[in-house]
Order: structure tokens, then sequence, then C-alpha cells
């Protein structure tokens, strides 16, 4: 693989002295670019206020397009006190997307983590269906025509498919998921809305009560357009997961993979390692190959700075980025992937845009682009 990757590159930085000596820029194609000429939307990741302006920077702006924000878009963090609402981190991360070409996936509005105490404490009906409604309302109109989609619910079952024992199904029953996705509806009628949840990887009874609920929710014509799949999996454990997404496709329903990552067992040896990368690339394919798939979004870039370190311990290196932030075989896997499976010409095993610097034909803006 080393031996292999080494190739690649110095036919790639070849390939751009030849360019530049005939007058050419060369544009490495991104996991984005190169997902979208496969025809889906987007190849994305987290972002935030801590990561911004962090080491990762480069590889968030350069290889993907569409962010999800980790923490400051959520309830505590949006409005921890009754009516008292901050934007503050939440609109630096519009900012930077929108300063940066990127879209921004808005995560989360109704979780039972990460909201308030006074949230929590409410048991009246009333109550808590006028608070939904003025957190959604502030929350999505603030950011209306400006975000591609919500995670209007997040993370409601079980693992045995049965509903969370959250406040607000407590208080309110099922009842409070058409009451979050009509209420987001009326604020941002062009936003994409969202059911998101975990391990719905595998055949069992919580990725059969979202497909039941899902029946009820477009009996009742409530405004949902997309489920997310997040897609946290343990190597070893996901062959399961193209036919899980077809299952889920069979709605009629936009998907999406949303917070991808596949951590391994400690210790983390290379066999491991080569197991991961076909794993991702299979995870990959699952997504090409079901037209409703919208797109991928890892939940990080490197190992270093995964939520699986503190979270999970006993495991280890989900990303596509080590420690080092270098490129681990996982990345050559899905890069390779997407290269083999979009359409157009090659150059060096990549397909590339290439800007002439003078002479030739120019558009409006004095550029020339090709496609090699």
């Amino acid at each position: 693989m080393t031996r292999t990757l080494s190739f690649i590159n110095l036919r790639r930085s070849f390939t751009t002295l030849l360019l530049a000596t005939a007058g050419y820029h060369y544009v490495e194609a991104s996991l984005n670019s190169m997902m979208q000429a496969n025809g889906k939307l987007y190849f994305g990741n987290i972002i935030d206020t801590n990561t911004m302006q962090g080491n990762e920077d480069g590889v968030l702006k350069g290889e993907f397009g569409m962010f999800t924000p980790e923490y400051s878009w959520k309830w505590n963090r949006i409005q921890p006190e009754k009516g008292q609402f901050h934007f503050n981190d939440s609109d630096a991360v519009m900012e930077w997307a929108e300063a940066n070409g990127k879209q921004i996936r808005g995560h989360t509005l109704v979780w039972h983590q990460n909201i308030p105490d006074w949230v929590d404490a409410i048991t009246d009906k009333e109550d808590l269906t006028k608070v939904i409604k003025d957190h959604i309302n502030k929350a999505v109109g603030r950011y209306k025509g400006r975000v591609y989609a919500w995670d209007v619910v997040n993370e409601v079952f079980n693992e045995d498919g049965t509903f969370r024992d959250s406040v607000f199904y407590r208080v309110l029953g099922e009842d409070f998921i058409p009451l979050a996705f009509r209420t987001a509806r009326d604020a941002d009628p062009n936003a994409k809305l969202y059911i998101n949840e975990y391990n719905l990887d595998y055949a069992g009874p919580k990725i059969d009560a979202m497909l039941n609920l899902i029946h009820r929710l477009q009996a009742q014509n409530v405004p949902i357009d997309a489920i997310g799949s997040q897609t946290h999996l343990t190597s070893g454990r996901v062959s399961e997961v193209p036919a899980q997404l077809k299952r889920l496709a069979s709605t009629g329903l936009d998907i999406a993979v949303t917070e991808l990552d596949i951590r391994i067992k400690r210790p983390v040896t290379p066999a491991k390692l080569q197991q991961q990368k076909g794993e991702y690339a299979l995870v990959t394919k699952g997504c090409l190959d079901v037209p409703a798939c919208v797109g991928i979004s890892m939940w990080g870039v490197s190992d270093k700075n995964s939520w699986v370190k503190e979270a999970l311990p006993a495991f280890g290196a989900p990303l596509m980025w080590d420690g080092n932030l270098r490129r681990k075989g996982a990345y050559g896997a899905v890069d390779g992937l997407l290269r083999k499976v979009g359409e157009g010409a090659e150059m060096a095993g990549a397909k590339v845009s290439v800007t002439r610097r003078h002479g030739g034909r120019r558009g409006r803006h004095g550029k020339r682009r090709l496609s090699l």
C-alpha cells in the first residue's frame, strides 16, 4: 500500500510539473467534488468554533462541502435559559460556511441530550408545546434560506424499538415528532427536514421501528423529507449497512449517512486497519448505489480528536486521518472508489480540474477551465 500511494503521489507531482510548464494549474479533486461527480450532493464533516481555526482547517476546507455543527447549534448552547437565546457561536459557524462556499446541516432541534434542566423539568403539555415551537421558530428562523437541512428530531428510539424516555415523549407522547416537523417546515419551507438516528445499520427492532414511524408520519402528511443514518460503526460489523440503506430508501424519502466513523477494537493493528479500509469503501459504495442517498458526512477528521477516544476508550482509530493528520488507508480506499466509479477522463489516477493561466480562449473571468 505504501509503495502504491507513493507511486500515485509521484505521478501527481510529475503531472503538476508538466501542467505548470504548459501554463496550467493542477487542482487535486476533493472528496466532495468527486462525490458530486458521482451524482451525489456532498461529502461532509463536522465543524464548530473549536475546529474552524485549528490544524484541521485546511483539510476541512479542502476536502468537504457540507458541514454539521458539532456543538453550537444544540438547544443548551442556543437557549440555555428560557427565552434567552445565544447565537454568537452558531452565527460564527454559519459565517465561516458562507465565507468558504460551504453548506450547513443544522443539528439538532429536538434531542433528549444537550437540553437545559429547565426543559427537562417541564410536565405540562401546553407549556412544552409552546417551548418546542418557540425554540424551533427562533433557531430555524434565524438561518432561514441559509441552511441545506435540519436534523429536526434526533435519536428517539431505544435499541428494542421502543421510544426513548425523554421529556418530549413523557409529556407529549409520539405527537412531539409531528409538532417539531410542522413547526420547522413553517419556519423554513425550503430546508430539508431530517429525522436522525444511530444503529440503523443492522436488521432488527430499531430500524423496524423507524420504518414504521416513517409510514405513520407519511400517513399524517407530516412534512418529513429525509432519514439520517448516523452510521457510527464498529469494524467487523459493517456488512449490513448497504442493505439497511436500501430499506430506509424504500420509504421514498431522501437518506444520508450523517455521522460516519468506524472504530477499531484495541489494539489497533495493520490487519485491522486493512479491514477498516475495505469497510469505508463498502459504506461509500452503499450510498453510491442507492439513488436516494444524497451524501455522506464524517464525524471528525483526525483520530486524535474523535469522540471515540473518550467515550469508548476500548476502541480507537475511527477516522480517515491518523493522529498526525496523515491520510490512512481508509482515505485511499474511498478516494480510489470515487475516482473509479465517477465519470470523466483520468490523469494519474485522478479526475482533476485544470485552469490555464495564459493564452487560449478565455471565459468571462479570463480563465480557461479544462477537465482531464
